[in-house]
C-alpha cells in the first residue's frame, strides 16, 4: 500500500485559479477533493500499522492554518503551488519527526499542478503576482494517514486514520 501523511485544505476559488492559468499553461491538475499538504511521503509499505501507532502520538493543527499566494518549484516551472509558510507548521512537522515520521526538507506547501509545459512564461509570473498575498484558502486542523489507490483516473485517496483531538 502506498501511504502518505497529509492535512487536507479547502481553497476559496479553485475553479478561478484553474481558469486564470489553464490558458498559459498546459498541466496536469490536482483534483479539488485531493488537495492537501504532504507531511511525510512513505511510499510502498506491507502494513500501515507502525505508522498508524506513530500517528496516535501526535496532535492535531492547533487551529486552521492559512494558504496564501502562488509559488513554483524549478526551472523551467514544474509544479504550480499555493504557499503555507508558518513557523507553526514547520513546529508540527518537529513532531511528526519526533514521533517517527520521515521528515525531509520540509516546505509547506499544497500543490495544485504538475506543469508539462508552460505556453507564455512572462503571462504565467505575471498571474503569480496577481495572486501574491491573497489569501487563497486553510489546511484543515486534521492529520491524517492516507493511503493513494492509482487508477488509471488518476490517485484515490482513502484516509486510514486521523489525529483530530
Amino acid at each position: 500500500m502506498r501511504l502518505f501523511v497529509a492535512s487536507f485544505v479547502k481553497l476559496d476559488d479553485y475553479t478561478s485559479i484553474r481558469r486564470d492559468f489553464e490558458e498559459v499553461l498546459h498541466a496536469k491538475w490536482v483534483r479539488e477533493e485531493n488537495l492537501h499538504l504532504t507531511w511525510a511521503f512513505l511510499g510502498e509499505q506491507l502494513s500501515a500499522l507502525p505508522w498508524l501507532e506513530s500517528l496516535q502520538r501526535l496532535t492535531p493543527l492547533s487551529q486552521t492554518r492559512p494558504l496564501h499566494s502562488l509559488g513554483s518549484f524549478a526551472r523551467p516551472p514544474r509544479i504550480l503551488f499555493v504557499r503555507a509558510d508558518e513557523k507553526s507548521l514547520l513546529r508540527k512537522s518537529a513532531q511528526l519527526h519526533s514521533v517517527g515520521f520521515p521528515i525531509e526538507r520540509f516546505k509547506p506547501h499544497v500543490t495544485l499542478c504538475r506543469i508539462k509545459r508552460i505556453h507564455d512564461l512572462k503571462r504565467f509570473n505575471e498571474l503569480k503576482k496577481k495572486y501574491e498575498g491573497k489569501r487563497l484558502g486553510w489546511i484543515e486542523r486534521e492529520i491524517s494517514l492516507v493511503e493513494s489507490v492509482l487508477t488509471p483516473d488518476g490517485p484515490n485517496y482513502l484516509k486510514l486514520q486521523s489525529v483530530t483531538e
